[in-house]
């Protein structure tokens, strides 16, 4: 907390420095206007003579106006800064660094402790069925963590990481999980789909051989063989196609709108 009231008193304090660096630049930058423009206008003047546009008389006499009203001082004066603009700005800075600062106190928490991640983990661990995925994620990451060897607890994780939209470390997780057991078909099938998501919805050469071998492992992997099948399907290789998606229909509830879809796509037999 006190670190947050220091970052707060050094953030409205740049704030203040800025406001009157750049008021006291613009001051500077105005000082000299009034002189840059006369100047420039009987620059022009002597240009517009020298190019003979206008003639000696004209000359003399746009060159006298200018110089009257120059001195007249008919030009736009440049900006005045008053002896207490500075207090009027850092003023106005302290008043809405003060309304900012009772704002917090009248609907924050300023004298809540910081909670730890671990104790957070702790509670969530308390509350399992009101989780969402990415807090059930962290406490199966630490479970899994504790215990390494836990097959069980990588397989939840990786599930837990996958439905909180991080193929990434659902993916992480099942490699872990396959290390352990080799030939867990399910692993190598959850392994595939993490794949997919993480290339956006692309069966890539890891993926494909990731459900490869899910199926050689167990034929029964439906969820390997709709991937599968869709791979040769987009590869134009319709054998490979039916040889995938025919046992996946078989299983698949006539009236499931799945298996219609899926006989919609299945190339027919040359």
């Amino acid at each position: 907390m006190i670190v947050f009231w220091i970052l707060t008193g050094l953030v409205a304090a740049m704030a203040g420095l800025l406001v009157l660096t750049g008021a006291r630049l613009g001051s500077d930058a105005s000082a000299g206007v009034e002189d840059t423009i006369g100047g420039r206008e009987l620059e022009e003047l002597d240009r517009l003579k020298a190019r003979g546009l206008l003639d000696e008389a004209a000359w003399a006499g746009a060159r006298a106006e200018a110089a009257r009203r120059l001195l007249a001082g008919e030009t736009t004066p440049a900006p005045a800064v008053g002896r207490h603009d500075r207090l009027w700005v850092l003023g106005g800075i302290a008043v809405a660094s003060a309304g900012a600062l009772a704002l917090y106190v009248a609907t924050g928490a300023p004298g809540a402790p910081d909670q730890a991640y671990e104790r957070r983990v702790d509670q969530w661990a308390s509350e399992l069925d009101t989780l969402q995925p990415a807090q059930l994620a962290a406490v199966t990451a630490r479970v899994a963590r504790d215990n390494p060897e836990d097959r069980q607890a990588l397989a939840m994780l990786g599930a837990a990481r996958f439905a909180a939209d991080d193929p990434l470390g659902a993916a992480s997780a099942f490699r872990r999980l396959i290390e352990l057991e080799p030939t867990d078909a399910q692993a190598w099938a959850r392994l595939g789909e993490s794949l997919v998501r993480a290339n956006d919805g692309r069966i890539g050469g890891d993926a494909e051989a990731a459900f490869r071998e899910a199926v050689r492992l167990d034929p029964g992997q439906l969820g390997a063989r709709f991937f599968l099948g869709q791979a040769a399907l987009e590869r134009g290789d319709a054998a490979a196609t039916r040889a995938m998606w025919t046992p996946l229909i078989a299983a698949l509830d006539p009236a499931d709108p799945r298996r219609k879809d899926l006989e919609r796509r299945l190339p027919r037999a040359e």
